[in-house]
């Protein structure tokens, strides 16, 4: 039985990373006039009320987005991603973190489609709540690993699939390097986020070296920590695996991951990577 919320977590150091990234891409897509679908196969319930009582159980976003919200002259593809956070609370106050689906929905053009799937009996109620029946949006009580490679390749032939698992299940891991793999077959042009937590590092690499082996070209790592890595129970990093990145992004995120590792890291012992994982 499925049991993760990401209300406990919302709005922390890690989303800071996803929804950064995810943002880029987005911003890059969108500067070509043609349609494409974004495709979500964790949704979780599209945003969170950080005043919740699981926000405040754990108070997480104090570690990511509240660290950034009132920082000036920072580099633009953060300022971006914080002025985007900012139309989500009116009155200037920190009190709604989006969900990956509800940013999507912000950015994309009526043109566009999302597809967006949930398992969690829960989370998909309020998914279904957050975003009621209309005709670009599709929303799915169903397994996102599976819905990928039964929705590609995409009717527009151009499209964004993040993949963000709660990793509760440790044989997600190898489930999302086989499941890109699959997609990737049917549909290789489509850029492919990977997000994912550490907590054990041998897992993040098994799964880097089977990106790395599964022959896939144009494959780029950013990581984000806010302390180093340790045997202890926890998440003290995160990162991102990006299958055909925008050609920009690299550079975007080497402006910003120095940055972060340092307001976001815990009592100075923050550190990031971004790598060409394997080239183009």
């Amino acid at each position: 039985m499925l049991s993760y919320r990401h209300s406990y977590h919302a709005g922390n150091f890690a989303d800071v990373l996803k929804h950064l990234v995810a943002l880029r891409i987005f911003r890059h897509l969108n500067a070509k006039p043609k349609p494409y679908l974004y495709l979500d196969t964790h949704s979780g319930p599209g945003g969170y009320a950080l005043n919740s009582e699981h926000a405040q159980k754990t108070q997480e976003y104090l570690t990511g987005i509240a660290k950034l919200w009132q920082q000036v002259n920072l580099p633009e593809p953060l300022q971006d991603y914080v002025d985007l956070i900012k139309d989500f609370n009116e009155g200037g106050e920190l009190a709604h973190y989006p969900g990956s689906p509800s940013i999507a929905k912000a950015v994309l053009s009526e043109h566009d489609r999302l597809n967006l799937f949930e398992l969690h009996t829960t989370e998909i109620e309020l998914l279904k709540q957050t975003f009621p029946r209309e005709r670009r949006t599709a929303v799915e009580h169903g397994d996102g690993f599976k819905g990928l490679i039964a929705k590609v390749p995409p009717k527009e032939r151009r499209g964004f699939v993040l993949i963000d698992p709660p990793y509760e299940i440790k044989s997600d891991y190898d489930k999302v390097v086989s499941t890109v793999i699959a997609a990737h077959k049917r549909f290789a042009t489509g850029v492919y986020a990977i997000w994912y937590p550490v907590v054990e590092r041998y897992r993040i690499k098994q799964m880097e070296q089977g990106f790395i082996n599964s022959g896939i070209r144009n494959i780029q790592l950013f990581e984000l920590a806010i302390k180093p890595d340790t045997t202890e129970r926890g998440m003290t990093s995160s990162g991102m695996i990006v299958i055909n990145p925008p050609w920009k992004l690299k550079a975007e995120m080497d402006a910003c991951l120095p940055l972060l590792a340092e307001l976001l890291g815990d009592n100075q012992q923050g550190f990031f990577r971004s790598e060409q994982l394997v080239p183009e």
